[in-house]
């Protein structure tokens, strides 16, 4: 049976999220590990040059998002219409597509690397640094794309927990080289980006080859003829994955200006450690939908009605309780991870510990959000899925820390934050209601 059909009680669907869940916390984890010895080896600059660069890096390899997240859409709804030779076909463009685009976007970002890091604010005693992660980072783009998409297309093909398999060893390969290159060897922001950037060969190599050798799944990579319409459904569907990440990207580049002119560069160095932390947090909703898309398009493409509608309200209670537990997690280890990344200054110390308790309140609203976009996304309503990612994403959280610094300075800054999740649940709960009837969720 494909394990994508039948009914899901709240105990299936856990644990078929289950490895989604793991893969994307673990690969936050290895991000906030890079944070870790950069901070603690290299210093608070390379830190700051690090995270005033990475929001553009973000925008480029986030393209392996859309791809992925709308390409398994557009996969599992043709797997749940029993059309499994077409779906690997969809599968095989989207991917092909994909590692091409990577590769050149990987070397315009090479050229213009100077370019990017003096529009973002970089000073002379940053520009170094950043220019050099990026560059070395860009080389490998291609496999940051890829180990993107097929993190999503491991859950289609209903083998969540090879995905996990594969996270874990490009993490913990990425976490030695980390210690290696960093620590030992004192290479820097150059010895972190390349510890990441071999990290991502493996994560985008090894599922690679087994889609192409394994016989155990219904999604293969096969040779096929290009065709325009079905790369374009997919990056519809997944416009809204691509818009978040370009818009959280842009939002940072925001934060970071504001952070230079009412904090300067220790407050861009506690964003970045604020930033490493949620990325953990939120890691959960992502896997959770990661795990859950693929199961709710293929009850979508059957047609199935009453198991779409109890998906729906499952995932409600899932993502909302999630919210509120891993809320209380942050406030309460909000000390002990600023300590552990820039508890050698005591001044920077106190600010993050304060931004980490005021970003804590927007984690309870969070999965709400994003499982919204990530269901419309599912349902192959790329265009809705785009929007409500634009309004939570962009142009709330732009708003917010555009306005809110102006009435509480700095701390207007990290509410901003859960001011933009509160007025974007708002919105996503009317667009859900009008929505109901068409889809019957």
């Amino acid at each position: 049976m494909n394990q994508l059909s039948g009914h899901f009680t709240i105990r299936r669907l856990l644990k078929y999220c289950a490895a989604p869940v793991a893969m994307m916390v673990f690969t936050s984890i290895y991000g906030v590990v890079d944070g870790f010895f950069v901070s603690n080896w290299a210093g608070q600059t390379a830190f700051a040059s690090v995270n005033l660069i990475m929001p553009a890096l973000m925008i480029l390899s986030g393209l392996g998002f859309m791809f992925g997240t709308g390409g398994t859409a557009l996969a599992a709804r043709t797997l749940g219409e029993g059309k499994e030779k077409l779906a690997s076909e969809y599968f095989s463009m989207v991917t092909w597509t994909a590692a091409i685009a990577g590769l050149v976007l990987g070397i315009i970002g090479c050229i213009f690397a100077p370019d990017i890091a003096r529009m973002l604010g970089a000073d002379s005693s940053m520009m170094a640094d950043c220019v050099t992660y990026a560059r070395v980072i860009l080389v490998f783009n291609a496999t940051y794309m890829v180990q993107n998409l097929f993190q999503s297309f491991l859950s289609a093909a209903g083998r969540p927990g090879l995905g996990f398999v594969i996270t874990v060893a490009a993490g913990l390969t990425n976490m030695v080289l980390d210690w290696l290159f960093v620590a030992v060897f004192h290479w820097g922001v150059a010895g972190a980006a390349m510890a990441t950037s071999i990290g991502t060969v493996i994560g985008s190599v090894w599922p690679m080859v087994w889609f192409m050798k394994s016989s155990h799944t219904p999604l293969r990579l096969v040779p096929v003829r290009f065709s325009v319409r079905p790369i374009l459904q997919s990056c519809l569907n997944g416009l809204s994955e691509l818009m978040s990440n370009i818009s959280s990207s842009l939002v940072a580049i925001l934060f970071n200006f504001q952070l230079m002119r009412y904090a300067g560069q220790q407050g861009v160095a506690a964003y970045g450690v604020v930033m490493y932390l949620s990325f953990f947090f939120v890691a959960v909703f992502f896997g959770y939908t990661v795990g859950a898309s693929p199961v709710i398009s293929y009850h979508f493409g059957a047609g199935d009605r009453k198991e779409l509608h109890s998906l729906f309200c499952k995932s409600l209670v899932i993502t909302i309780t999630a919210g509120l537990v891993m809320m209380g997690a942050a406030e309460t280890l909000a000390e002990p991870l600023s300590s552990l990344f820039v508890g050698y200054d005591a001044g920077l110390e106190a600010m993050t510990i304060h931004a980490m308790r005021i970003f804590a309140t927007c984690i309870a609203f969070a999965g709400f959000n994003i499982f919204t976009s990530a269901l419309f996304t599912a349902l192959n309503n790329g265009v809705i899925s785009a929007a409500v990612a634009f309004l939570r994403s962009l142009v709330f959280q732009a708003s917010c820390v555009i306005i809110l610094p102006q009435f509480f300075a700095v701390a207007g800054i990290w509410w901003s934050m859960t001011a933009a999740e509160v007025l974007a649940m708002i919105v996503n709960l009317v667009i859900l209601a009008k929505e109901q009837k068409r889809y019957g969720y």
